[in-house]
């Protein structure tokens, strides 16, 4: 690492700590040659390959601005999309590799946001999954459907989790 004030080539690492969301790691520098001191932030590059085959960085902002779209409309807050777009980018570099599809990233995105918003997800994945007809809405329904967990009288009624009251005998 080259000093910044007096471009000599090496630098002395005096304190390390990761950032707030994690991904990045913070050194604070020393120069060996003027000792002025200096910070960087080291992130793991991690590539996106795209259908045209040009690599580009992942980028968080583009996964949320492109959940954001299929959001609209839908009572989703811009801090529930962030979170989205923090999981989808730790569930991307858990993989452990330098380059992802964008498949990859997109499979990455539907888990989260069927958490977040069913409606969002089927509009989502109608897109990335390419529907083409009445047929390809009506199995992801039907799969969404059978996934639910089953409510009981009581979470109809508005009590969750709690049967509904039978009647008093009298």
């Amino acid at each position: 690492m080259h000093c910044p004030f007096c471009r000599h080539p090496d630098s002395r690492v005096v304190d390390s700590r990761t950032t707030d969301d994690g991904c990045s790691i913070r050194r604070r520098r020393q120069c060996p040659d003027c000792s002025r001191r200096f910070t960087t932030v080291e992130t793991a590059s991690l590539m996106v390959i795209k259908r045209s085959g040009v690599t580009e960085p992942f980028s968080r902002t583009k996964v949320i601005s492109g959940v954001r779209k299929a959001c609209q409309g839908r009572p989703v807050t811009e801090d529930a999309l962030a979170k989205l777009g923090q999981r989808v980018e730790e569930a991307v570099r858990a993989t452990g590799s330098a380059e992802l599809s964008t498949h990859d990233v997109g499979l990455a995105i539907l888990g989260p946001l069927r958490d977040l918003d069913l409606v969002a997800y089927l509009r989502f994945a109608s897109v990335y999954q390419a529907f083409d007809s009445l047929e390809d809405f009506e199995a992801a329904v039907a799969e969404l459907r059978e996934q639910r967990p089953v409510t009981t009288a009581g979470e109809r009624d508005g009590a969750p989790g709690v049967p509904a009251p039978a009647a008093a005998a009298e």
